[in-house]
């Protein structure tokens, strides 16, 4: 795999919880962006009320969405095509019980990315299943201003802004 080290990785990693109609966003460790498990774990320490969701940002290559639950984790990976060179992107997908694509690493330039996983996972507080599908489906964007749409439609896009200043982002 051509980046399993979380010091290699550019990107950020926020949890984002939701309670009594407020949204708080707060930086995770950027093991996060490796580790899918260590991702979890974090979120899932958050104990909340309200809910609760992580957003990671993978060398703005790629984002996924986890939310916790107690049945296991609702994930969305923006770019299935990543799981062929990052791990976390393969824990992901692994997750979900879907092989990682037959496509040979010097071919990826020629593959239009696809998303996998629960494109709904956020259309309880707001975001609707068609509307994560056009964020996701714009290609032209880098996975950070994807989130940032995402934040943008949920209402917390200054929450994340002051986090992403404080991170250097």
């Amino acid at each position: 795999m051509a980046a399993a080290s979380s010091d290699e990785l550019d990107g950020f990693a926020v949890a984002v919880v939701r309670e009594e109609g407020k949204w708080t966003v707060t930086a995770m460790d950027n093991k996060s962006l490796s580790s899918l498990s260590d991702a979890e774990n974090l979120l899932r320490e958050m104990r909340s009320a309200g809910a609760v969701f992580g957003l990671l940002d993978i060398d703005d290559e790629f984002f996924v969405v986890i939310r916790p639950a107690p049945s296991g984790s609702r994930l969305l990976l923006s770019d299935a095509t990543a799981s062929i060179d990052y791990d976390i992107a393969a824990d992901v997908l692994d997750a979900m019980h879907i092989d990682v694509p037959d496509i040979d690493s010097d071919d990826l330039d020629d593959v239009e990315p696809w998303e996998e996983g629960d494109l709904g996972l956020l259309a309880d507080l707001g975001l609707p299943e068609p509307v994560m599908s056009v964020i996701v489906g714009d290609t032209d964007l880098y996975a950070d201003e994807q989130i940032g749409m995402i934040a943008a439609r949920l209402g917390f896009a200054d929450e994340l802004s002051r986090v992403l200043d404080s991170l250097g982002h």
